[in-house]
């Protein structure tokens, strides 16, 4: 669906369906459905219109497929009538589970955020090693005792002054 028309159509055919479900159909069966997304074959001849229902009951949600169902033949005639196309596409309803899905991530997360603070209490404050791990640099004036060896041949300097230049 990479094609710009037919993510038009598409995003057409969402509006169109979520005003017939709120506007014109009146079935009982029907309870709160929210459309979700709409994908259109490269053709246009098909489009699938994935759906969520506000109930967790499993036989809401039943009735709920099978109002949109009964109530398809409208809903596509509508559709074809808005759109203005020679050939409507046919309409298919899929009840999407991506709430459902996205809730069961958030209680997994959920769990290994327990689990993680649980482990987390457990194992204690203590250091495995030193309680400073770092190593310090060594204070090199405290080994020095004034003196230079007798191979070196040059006199000590102080921090920052230039060194003597080297005889070859």
């Amino acid at each position: 669906m990479s094609n710009p028309r037919v993510r038009k159509i598409a995003d057409r055919i969402q509006v169109i369906v979520a005003q017939m479900l709120e506007r014109r159909i009146k079935d009982p069966r029907l309870g709160f459905v929210t459309v979700t997304d709409v994908r259109v074959s490269g053709d246009t001849q098909q489009a699938s219109v994935f759906y969520t229902a506000m109930s967790d009951d499993p036989t809401e949600l039943a009735a709920t497929a099978a109002a949109l169902e009964s109530a398809k033949g409208l809903i596509r005639s509508e559709v074809a009538k808005q759109l203005g196309m020679r050939h409507a596409p046919s309409l298919e309803f899929i009840h999407d589970a991506l709430p459902e899905t996205a809730r069961h991530l958030d209680e997994v997360l959920a769990r290994a955020k327990a689990q993680d603070e649980a482990v987390a209490a457990s194992r204690g404050a203590t250091y495995a090693g030193e309680e400073d791990p770092y190593k310090k640099p060594r204070d090199d004036e405290d080994d020095w005792d004034g003196e230079l060896d007798e191979d070196e041949g040059t006199e000590p300097f102080e921090t920052g002054a230039a060194r003597p230049p080297q005889e070859p």
